[in-house]
């Protein structure tokens, strides 16, 4: 296994480059399953979850090809429709695999999902509004098995709550489905919104993108030419890196991102007193003054995001006051709390919601333990500015979400190496 180790009070400055979000490409991959040629995909990001995914489409019988963050998917050859536990069980996402593979094949088997530990993430909204769609689905020893030998048939689908994921499944599961499906109370984040462009693009009858109504008229199980292209900007690396010149109070450009992504982010820090400059792909934080308090409440976009969550629970550490948040999307997502205490952060849990008393330089360097993706990110950033040195260890979460983390961070100036453990 392999740790970070970091030296805190470093000054940051300079730009950085934002890569391709990993969140956006996850189902843009899935959905190469509905295509009948080879499908290229730029700005892919370079991390350990597209990996696994590529993987995946190579067990079920696909190939591609991939040259740094440019990838070129076949899976007119898929012969398989079998996601196995062995890959699932590494990341949630393979979950989207189901729709795809179920609106072309008929049928398919897919182990239940794996990743983050964060709560339950429940797939049963996923397996009802197939069910909506005529498919049977039976669990059995840990594997979803679908079938619907006639194929999908298009239905309104009423999410109970709003599901990234769910959406997800069934935008693709609709697109090959007999007839036309209305998704009702869809999610709405910029990665659907892609995912329902490169349908569009595809040939693919949509309405209502971008919107929480979603009307799709499928091909009838006919496969698509999906056309080239690329995966929109991360805004949770994006976010990630604000949170860095925003925790160290320093100036630092962010490049290659979409501001209208980051409002709920960029309003957040305007209200801890940072001033944030945009520009048609960039932002700029500006240090200030006086950090000041914040309260947040996470929710679906454009609201304030759940995968920010954590970092900007770093930031608070450094305000002048008491910040608080309200975690309403996901239980179990406070795992990064006790590694900041350990750090010396003063946070207290009530529940869902978090009160962080803020003080600068009240940080002190000490080994720390990643617990899942933003939450490692969360203790990268409260090392920056750690009084001595910050050892962070299990760090393959970070991999999973973030492409050439210290390489990006050392870039503008902060003490950070890779070591592996003794």
């Amino acid at each position: 296994m392999e740790y970070l180790k970091i030296v805190g009070g470093k000054d940051i400055s300079g730009s950085v480059e934002i890569s391709g979000a990993k969140n956006a490409a996850l189902p843009l991959i899935a959905c190469t399953i509905l295509g009948k040629n080879e499908i290229t995909i730029g700005n892919l990001p370079n991390v350990v979850d597209i990996n696994t995914f590529l993987k995946l489409i190579l067990k079920l019988g696909g190939s591609f090809v991939k040259e740094e963050n440019r990838v070129k998917i076949n899976t007119s050859t898929i012969n398989n429709t079998t996601a196995t536990y062995d890959i699932v069980k590494t990341m949630r996402a393979s979950i989207l695999v189901l729709g795809p593979l179920l609106a072309r094949f008929g049928h398919c088997e897919v182990s239940l999902p794996g990743g983050c530990a964060i709560g339950q993430r429940p797939v049963d909204l996923h397996l009802k509004a197939l069910e909506q769609m005529g498919a049977k689905i039976e669990i059995l020893q840990g594997y979803i098995k679908a079938t619907a030998p006639n194929g999908l048939k298009g239905a309104k689908i009423v999410f109970d709550k709003v599901t990234v994921g769910g959406t997800e499944n069934i935008v693709m599961a609709a697109a090959l489905a007999h007839g036309v499906t209305t998704i009702i109370n869809a999610a709405k984040e910029p990665e659907i919104v892609q995912l329902c462009e490169v349908l569009a693009n595809s040939g693919v009858k949509i309405e209502g993108i971008g919107t929480s109504k979603i009307v799709i008229e499928g091909t009838g199980q006919k496969l698509i030419d999906i056309k080239p292209f690329d995966v929109i900007p991360d805004r949770i690396e994006a976010g990630t890196y604000m949170c860095a010149a925003a925790i160290t109070n320093k100036k630092l450009k962010i490049n290659k991102v979409i501001p209208l992504h980051l409002e709920a982010v960029i309003s957040k820090l305007e209200e801890m007193n940072f001033e944030v400059l945009q520009d048609e792909n960039s932002v700029t934080i500006l240090p200030t003054t006086e950090i000041k308090p914040v309260n947040i409440i996470t929710t679906e976009y454009p609201g304030f995001p759940t995968d920010m969550q954590a970092q900007f629970m770093a930031l608070a550490t450094q305000a002048n006051g008491t910040s608080t948040i309200d975690e309403r999307l996901f239980e179990n997502r406070f795992m990064h709390v006790s590694e900041l205490l350990r750090l010396g952060a003063d946070i207290h849990l009530n529940g869902n919601i978090a009160t962080i008393n803020g003080k600068m330089g009240s940080l002190n360097g000490t080994d720390v333990m990643a617990t899942d993706l933003r939450a490692s990110s969360a203790l990268v950033l409260a090392a920056l500015v750690a009084n001595g040195e910050t050892n962070i260890h299990r760090i393959y979460h970070l991999d999973r979400g973030y492409e050439n983390l210290e390489g990006k961070l050392s870039l503008i100036g902060a003490d950070v190496k890779r070591s592996k453990e003794d």
